[in-house]
């Protein structure tokens, strides 16, 4: 496979999550964190990380809008529940692997 094929498969790829997670509003960082090691936070940072290496300007809240589909804030207001003490232990164990 060519280096330009791979890098348009990885951008589908990319944008499918993306999008899947804006679906999945059910699903929280914590639980993601818990058993994937990565929240939509993460990948948010991940996408600073690689527009840094491009040398290419996205700041941290333009990130997080991308990949959330709004403003932070806002998803955190409309779909972010406070994390139970049963999640919050299932993370700290999650961290010991």
């Amino acid at each position: 496979m060519d280096e330009k094929t791979q890098t348009e498969l990885e951008a589908a790829a990319f944008r499918r999550l993306v999008s899947h997670l804006r679906n999945r509003t059910d699903v929280q960082n914590i639980e993601l964190m818990t058993l994937a090691g990565f929240c939509r936070n993460c990948l948010s940072n991940w996408y600073v990380e690689a527009a840094q290496d491009m040398d290419v300007d996205v700041s941290k809240a333009d990130a997080r809008e991308h990949v959330y589909g709004m403003p932070y804030d806002e998803w955190k207001a409309k779909h972010q529940a406070e994390a139970t003490a049963e999640q919050m232990a299932a993370y700290e164990a999650s961290k010991e692997h």
